[in-house]
This record gives C-alpha cells, structure tokens and sequence, in this order.
C-alpha cells in the first residue's frame, strides 16, 4: 500500500529534475522516515523470516523487491537518508547478497550504487559473502550493470582538493600508504582478479556485437524496470523518444506497459509490436559497454597491471573493439537519437560520446609503455612495421618479433590506423581531437622506436597536426598540449620528421604563427621543445649527409640552436613552476629545464648556462629569485625522483640519457661548495641566499 505513494512521489521529484523543493512538498515520504518507516524496513530486509500471527514466513522477492523500492524513493526525495543507510555497513553488504535474485537485482544494484556515491569509506568487497560465486552466477546483463557498483569500488577516491593534486601531497600520501599497506580500491581490484573468468567475460561483453545481445523480451522487461526505476530516467526518456521516431518512420510501434504491469496482462506478443528498434538495441549496448570498458580500463592502470594485459590480450579485447569500431562506437549516427534529456549533441555526459571517451583512454592506457600495443594492429601493417626496419638498415624492434600474431587486429586496418582515420577528420572544435592525440601519443612513447613513427609519417599525422597548430590556430589548451606532446614524440631523433616539419611550415610568416603557440604556454609546448633540443644535440653529434641538410634547412633546429633561445625558454620553465605548485602536470617544466643544463654540461658549458641566468635575474631586477627557487626544485626532485622507479625509467627511455647522468647533473647543481662553477650557490649572492626553504609537507 505504501509503496505506490512514495513511488508517485519520488516520480514527481525526478520529473521536475530535482529543483530545491521544500521537504514538505514530499509529505508521504518525510513522514514515512520521520516516524521509523527506514530503520524498520532495514530490520525486515535483513531478517531470513518474519512471523505473522504466530507463523513464520519466509521474507518472498516480491516483498523484498517492495521493500528495496520504498528505501531507494526515499533516499530520492528525502535528504540525509542515503547518508544514514550508507553508514550501516553490514546492511550495505548485506544488499549484495539480494543480488542473487534476478527479482530483487536492478533494485538492490541501483540502491547499493546510490550508497555506495555518498559513503565516506570504500567497501571492501572480500567482505561480501561469497563474491565468487555471486558474480559468477550474474548473466551477462546483470553483469553489465553490476560493473556500475564496481566503478564506485575500484576507483582510488579523490578528496577534491585540487592541493592533493601536487606532487608535495601526493607523495606525503605514498608514504603514509605505505605504512596502512593496499588501499581498500587495492583489495578489491584484487578480489574482482581472483574470480575465475572475471576479465573473460568482461571482454565478451565489451566485443559483443549489437545483435548477439538478449532478445527483446527480455530487454522490454527491463525497460519496464527502467520505467519504474527512478534513476534511470534519463535514459528511459532518451529511449522511449529514439523509439518514437523511429516507429514514425517505420510504421511499428512499440507499446511500454504501465508501472507494475505483468506480463499477461501488460506485455503485449504481437511482432510487430515487440519489434525493438535497431537504434535502441545499440543505445542498450552502448550503455553496457561504457561500464564494462571503465572497470577494464581501470584494472589495466592498476597494481596487477601485467597479468590484466596478459588475459585482455588472450581474450583477444582489441581485435573486438575493431570489429565494432565502425558499426558501433565511431559510427554515424543521427542528431536526435543520441542525446539524453536537458543535454546537447556536445555534452560530455551523451553516452555516444562518453563511449568514445572511455574507449579511447582505454587504448591510451593499454598501449602506454607495454609491448602489447603491437596488437593495434593487424598482419599487413605488422609486416610494413618490419619492412621499414630492414630499408632503414636498423634491427627489428624485439616487441613486433614477440608479438603473438593470432591476437592481432584482423580486417583490411588496425584499431590504430582506425583511429588516425577519425582523428583527421575531426572537427576543429571536437572535444575528441585531446583524447584521440593522447591515445596516438602512448603508442609512440617510451624507448623511441624509428619504425613506429615512420609508420604513423607515412599515414600524414605530421601535416595534420601541424594543420590543426598553424593553419586552423587551435585555441584550447588541452588540445594544444596533447598535440604539441605527440608531435614530439613523433619527431624525437627522426631526420625524415623534421624534413615534413620544414616542408610544411615553408614560410616565415607559418613559423611565427607556429612559434606564437609554443611560446602562448610553455606548461603545454615544454614537451616538443625538449625533444627538438635532445634531437638537435644527437644530428650534431651525426656524419651524415641527410643530417646535415636537414640541420642546414631547418627553421626550428636552426632557432632552438641559438643560446638566447635555450636560455630564453631555461629562465621561463624555471620561472613558472615552484616546488609547492608542482603537478604531474606541470613537472615536465623541470625536467625540460634539466635535459637544457645536462647537454650544456656535455659541452662544457653549464657555467655560462648559470651565469647568463643570472644575468637574466639581474635585468629582471629579481637577484636570486630565479635560482633560489631553481635550487629548492632540484632538492625536490631528488626526494621525488631517487624512491620512484617507474619515474626514473621513464625519463631515461624518452631522454635517452642514463639516468645516473640525471643523478649527478642534478648533484653537481646542488653542491653546496661556492668555489663550484657548476654549483647554484656560486651564483646567488650571500644577501639573496635562501635555499634551505624546508617544503615537506606534513
């Protein structure tokens, strides 16, 4: 009896898209609360039965499934409720335990996942009674929609505080992790890892196309769930309205019985009637596939990250995504079926949209530093991969020799040469061109592989980056940093790169529009502009004919040879960062500064590098502003950089300098000893000293 009251009004609330409204506009509800009605229905819930008149009876679905209702419209329309329920942690884990029951599962998901979104500590999912088994026995849509709760459970939670976002607190928060041992986000990764057939199945459902999924009865059975499940009513509204255009077209209507409805008397038979348009059938998966992809995406980032990559690879993840690459997730679609209600065909939060997104950090993250990343493509492009080695005269990278050929991309192109495909045709505005340059750009990073970007040369990505610096003058920052990131990468130590570069930018007046965006924010260009300079030291280091052609033709060689440029852009990194500012972001800055300083020490010339900066201070009318905070950042970089495996080696295969040599350039900087020549403190003058700045952070 209870039950539809507090359903019309939770209904109400969502409709009117939940605007401030008083706790009275909601009066079945707040009093319902008010006089016990939450706590009770707790205590019903966790009972295994109830007695009634002397008899006990079992607590049957039905009841559990009214009871489930009753508490998730009052978390809606009453505030401080889900608050207290998320508090009772027995209660939060003993909900797990109605999934079991494919009556009670949407219910007792939704509600687990609305607790769980305002509960200050993560659950631990090894305390779940038999998480094992219960996932095991999930079918693939339950599945799907368990990996809900799952994103909420396995993702480290951020404070919000954008200071815990610098380097100071991150680290501070690495040793205080150290001593409490895997964080809970840790043990449940690990838990989820240990259930047999976990990652399979998840790459089932992330590959599975369009038409293997259920059938429609069962989907219409769930969209009636939808109907009286508040929290997806969005996307009941973005479904029903794509239904109703394409029944207009087509002729066939498609009828959704009403809140309650059963299946005799509410589910109409009739195939005309049951027939599921096509554009629902991919909005289902899309939605499916957006969960399932985050929860692999965020497994591949974390502490098991090799034996993830080992199954995903097995289980043959990629050679899927680029069967469903053009059908599915980069297909053309209409304007008006895709957009959810009170949003715009750009929102972030449209599901097409949000499907791309995830899918393409889900390459950034699979081909960052793994040898994996060969499986983007297919044979052919694997065999130009070799053949570009042997013209070259240099030795096949070990990775493409290793690589498994029957988990590669199968087709006429790779996952990879798809995605560069997308990339040019990109709009200029696209908030996709960032994401889609950050994928690119992981396939391209660590130890710099000639053939790898001969490759992605011979498919134009030089000119159509350099099109979207220059000639379409790219405004946003993120875009700009991101592309201005793979261009390095893409020309780091390569001749035939900075020949395109000279070919392209042919005139002074591109040059200036091209230095006008490096020089606009060096947070975002540092990047390209130190491997232009670690490039520039290696061909002067080079016999070679085409070499020396290109050091001779070179506009940007040419400019970032000139001193006044090195120091010009040395006394600008410096200056833009400080110890306590430092991101991961921004640490690039100092690293960028110290390739500077470690070339000029290889030629002896550091002490001319210290003494112009400290002319440069002196114009500035700044004395020892520069290097005093210079000199605090070096000590920060050896607390952060000495303990930090993964850092050092990743300086050392981008930098292609050993990293003792980044070691004792930064010590030799730091010595304490004013007769040093290559020491800082020989350049701050007694009055202006301040280096012992103590920047730790509690």
């Amino acid at each position: 009896e209870i039950s539809p009251l507090l359903s019309m009004e939770a209904m109400a609330f969502v409709t009117e898209e939940r605007k401030l409204t008083q706790e009275t506009t909601y009066p079945n509800t707040y009093i319902f609360d008010l006089f016990g009605g939450v706590d009770l229905l707790v205590e019903i819930l966790m009972r295994p039965t109830i007695s009634i008149r002397g008899q006990k009876l079992k607590i049957s679905d039905e009841m559990s499934k009214d009871c489930l209702s009753i508490l998730y419209n009052t978390c809606v329309c009453t505030e401080g409720v889900t608050k207290r329920l998320a508090e009772k942690n027995d209660f939060v884990i003993f909900l797990f335990t109605l999934m079991t029951s494919k009556k009670t599962f949407l219910q007792t998901a939704t509600l687990i996942e609305d607790i769980l979104g305002v509960k200050k500590e993560m659950i631990r999912l090894d305390e779940v009674p038999n998480l094992s088994s219960l996932v095991s026995n999930f079918d693939q849509q339950q599945l799907a929609n368990f990996c809900r709760i799952l994103a909420v459970t396995i993702s480290e939670m951020d404070t919000g505080n954008d200071d815990k976002h610098t380097l100071l607190a991150k680290n501070a928060q690495q040793k205080k992790s150290l001593s409490l041992g895997p964080s809970a986000a840790e043990i449940n990764q690990a838990a989820l890892l240990s259930i047999p057939g976990f990652v399979e199945r998840l790459c089932k459902l992330a590959t599975r196309k369009v038409s293997e999924s259920t059938g429609t009865a069962s989907f219409l059975q769930e969209l009636e769930e939808w109907y009286t499940w508040l929290d997806n009513a969005l996307v009941l509204d973005a479904l029903m309205r794509v239904a109703n255009e394409e029944s207009e077209h087509n002729q066939a209507s498609i009828v959704f019985p009403p809140p309650g409805a059963s299946e005799e008397n509410g589910l109409p038979h009739t195939s005309a009637r049951t027939q599921l348009p096509q554009s629902m059938k991919i909005m289902h998966e899309i939605m499916y596939k957006l969960e399932v992809l985050y929860v692999l995406c965020v497994l591949l980032m974390g502490r098991q990250r090799n034996q993830v990559h080992r199954m995903i690879a097995e289980f043959k993840l990629i050679p899927g995504l680029n069967n469903l690459f053009d059908k599915l997730i980069w297909r053309k679609h209409s304007a008006s079926a895709l957009v959810l209600h009170g949003h715009n065909q750009n929102c972030d939060c449209s599901p097409d949209i949000t499907l791309k997104i995830q899918f393409l950090r889900l390459l950034q993250s699979f081909s960052d530093h793994h040898e994996n990343k060969y499986l983007l493509l297919n044979n052919q492009e694997l065999n130009e991969l070799s053949a570009i080695s042997l013209k070259a005269n240099i030795p096949e990278v070990e990775a493409v020799l290793n690589t498994d050929r029957s988990l590669v991309c199968d087709g006429k192109r790779g996952l990879l040469t798809r995605l560069l495909q997308v990339m040019k045709k990109e709009p200029a505005e696209s908030s996709f061109r960032f994401w889609q340059a950050r994928a690119v750009e992981s396939f391209l990073r660590g130890t710099t592989s000639y053939a790898d970007q001969m490759f992605l040369l011979k498919r134009g990505l030089l000119e159509h980056i350099l099109y979207c610096i220059v000639d379409s003058e790219c405004k946003s920052r993120d875009v700009l940093q991101s592309y201005f990131d793979l261009l390095g990468e893409l020309m780091k130590f390569n001749v035939d790169a900075f020949k395109r570069f000279n070919k392209y930018i042919n005139t002074d007046a591109k040059f200036q529009v091209f230095l006008k965006q490096i020089n606009s924010s060096l947070v975002d260009s540092n990047m390209l502009v130190r491997c232009v300079t670690l490039s520039l030291d290696r061909f002067e280091n080079q016999v070679d004919m085409k070499v020396a052609e290109v050091l001779s033709e070179c506009r940007l060689l040419a400019y970032i040879s000139q001193v006044p440029t090195q120091m010009s852009f040395l006394f600008r990194l410096i200056n833009i960062i400080h110890v306590q500012t430092l991101t991961q972001e921004n640490v690039s800055c100092l690293n960028t500064s110290l390739v500077i300083l470690m070339l000029a020490r290889r030629k002896e010339r550091l002490p001319l590098y210290l003494r112009l900066l400290q002319r440069m201070e002196h114009s500035k009318k700044y004395p020892g502003f520069l290097l005093n905070n210079f000199h605090n950042l070096l000590r920060f970089w050896q607390q952060h950089y000495l303990h930090k495996d993964k850092d050092s080696t990743c300086l050392e295969n981008s930098s292609c300098i050993s990293f003792s040599y980044w070691k004792e350039t930064v010590s030799i900087l730091l010595n304490p000893d004013r007769q040093s020549p290559s020491a800082l403190v020989s350049y701050i003058e007694e009055p202006y000293m301040d280096i012992d700045r103590d920047f730790t952070e509690e």
